[in-house]
């Protein structure tokens, strides 16, 4: 198991959900969290990354930071970064997150049918937290997951923005003929 990085370079900017924040490693973005103020948005990503000595490098990261904004705007397709994404998690939550990042833009899936689709449908709990866990706002989509019965649940960065991003999601792929 990889272990957790010992310095961070991140940046922070504004995008129509909120703060945005960028946090990268020298394997490659470590963490994309969304939050209101830039100061919470240090505060989870120091929380996420206890050890690790966290450097604000607007500069250094304003390519990456740019391709994000734009991606926020029309999550459609791929994110285009200079680094490879690189969040740690246990094995359970990557095969969770990589499931995730094959639901397509528009579209959602309950945590049930999330946990068969990775193999463990009594996991449901446990597709939740890792869910909650992830590092990686929009990228690794979470905020396509749904209760059950269909309603929106629980989201690390707020219900409203989940919400927000489903109905700019259907939106666009509605626009798109996706």
């Amino acid at each position: 198991m990889k272990t957790l990085p010992e310095h961070l370079r991140f940046t922070t900017g504004h995008c129509r959900f909120g703060g945005l924040l960028l946090a990268v490693s020298d394997d490659g973005v470590a963490a994309i969290l969304l939050g209101d103020e830039d100061a919470a948005m240090v505060a989870d990503l120091q929380q996420r990354f206890p050890s690790a000595t966290l450097k604000q490098d607007s500069k250094g990261l304003e390519q990456d930071m740019q391709a994000l904004l734009a991606y926020v705007d029309h999550p459609l397709g791929r994110l285009q970064l200079q680094r490879p994404l690189a969040a740690r998690g246990s094995e359970f939550q990557k095969r969770v997150w990589a499931e995730l990042s094959r639901i397509p833009a528009g579209q959602t899936i309950t945590y049930t049918e999330l946990a068969r689709r990775v193999g463990n449908p009594a996991a449901v709990r446990a597709v939740a937290g890792a869910c909650a866990a992830n590092p990686l706002a929009m990228v690794v989509p979470c905020h396509r997951v749904l209760r059950s019965d269909g309603g929106i649940s629980g989201y690390r960065w707020g219900v409203d923005r989940k919400l927000r991003l489903i109905e700019l999601e259907r939106e666009l792929a509605a626009g798109s003929g996706a």
